[in-house]
């Protein structure tokens, strides 16, 4: 079934700036928004676009979970700092994408509870954070040679900072994003498919055949230093990988991004019972399968022994959680494993 565009008529979503024009811009995508205190409203999504010459469009998203800063941060600062003498091709920026939950500091937005990188394709009918997927998917993926989408650990998890391969079939497009990713130079590269979930940006990019990054910079609900430094030298990285920037403005070489998968639901160390999570190691260390992992304190009956959680995958220790209070079903532990390379 072919896509439907707002060039059908059906979209209201608008944007104020022109991407076919030279230069650089800065301007909204305008979503219209009829509520109890504003009829004729709109979501003002911030849009930049610095385009000069002849070269790769890549498309730049940060805020697609609002409780994740380094990625906004570090594309606010290219959105200042650029010359467009300095760009080689089209860089289009949407550094606060899902901007109620920007503004919030919520993973989820607060207009319709959804999360953004759970609703791709998108609906141009659909409540406002569908109708913003579906204007990124069908109107900016086609403008698009690649698409970098910054992402942290959000509230929930603290992550190791590292770049993400989203797991294609072709060996073709595989190499491709292999290659940008290694780019980047994080101390680590995680190949994630969010439990094989379609609904993803990166998966809708890769489908539309894009050369997609993706990164985990760090999390816990803050801004991380480091991570924050890796996000701003990773992102010129790739553009000059891909063409986009002069090879200058890259950092210089580092060693080889060793690769890691994460190794299906067995990556996982979920909750079995309410109460506050104790974990046993720091991320970054070596873990087996059946080790005991932390336990499960329950601080309103000082009578019942602690729950313990093991292992289920070896590996190394990629991600934990961030609050310590959990309830069944919570994602308490990450494990990756160093992934074999064909």
């Amino acid at each position: 079934m072919r896509a439907v565009t707002p060039h059908d008529g059906v979209s209201t979503l608008r944007a104020t700036v022109d991407f076919g024009k030279t230069g650089k811009q800065t301007g909204f995508i305008e979503v219209p928004h009829s509520v109890h205190d504003d009829a004729w409203g709109v979501i003002p999504v911030p849009v930049a676009v610095i385009s000069n010459g002849r070269g790769p469009t890549v498309l730049l998203e940060g805020g697609n979970h609002g409780d994740e800063y380094e990625g906004p941060i570090a594309l606010g600062e290219l959105i200042r700092d650029l010359d467009p003498g300095m760009v080689s091709g089209r860089l289009i920026f949407i550094p606060a994408i899902n901007l109620p939950a920007v503004m919030a500091a919520s993973r989820t937005s607060p207009v319709d509870d959804l999360n953004f990188n759970r609703t791709f394709p998108g609906n141009p009918l659909g409540s406002p954070t569908q109708q913003i997927a579906a204007y990124v998917n069908d109107v900016l993926f086609p403008l698009a040679d690649a698409f970098l989408d910054l992402h942290s650990g959000g509230s929930s998890l603290a992550m190791i900072a590292s770049a993400i391969i989203e797991p294609v079939a072709d060996p073709a497009h595989a190499k491709r994003i292999q290659a940008a990713v290694r780019a980047f130079g994080a101390p680590m590269a995680v190949a994630i498919d969010n439990r094989g979930d379609p609904r993803t940006a990166t998966a809708s990019a890769a489908r539309a055949g894009l050369t997609v990054v993706g990164t985990e910079m760090a999390g816990a609900g803050t801004v991380s230093i480091d991570a924050l430094r890796l996000c701003r030298r990773g992102v010129r990285n790739v553009l000059a990988h891909l063409g986009a920037l002069p090879p200058e403005m890259a950092g210089p070489p580092r060693a080889p991004t060793p690769i890691y998968a994460l190794p299906g639901p067995d990556a996982y160390v979920l909750a079995t019972d309410e109460g506050v999570f104790e974990p046993y190691h720091e991320n970054g260390a070596a873990v087996r399968t059946g080790e005991p992992a932390g336990r499960i304190h329950f601080l309103n009956d000082p009578s019942r022994r602690p729950v313990e959680l093991a292992y289920r995958a070896d590996g190394v220790l990629y991600g934990r959680r961030h609050p310590g209070k959990v309830r069944p079903g919570n994602c308490c532990l990450v494990v990756a494993r160093p992934l074999k390379e064909s």
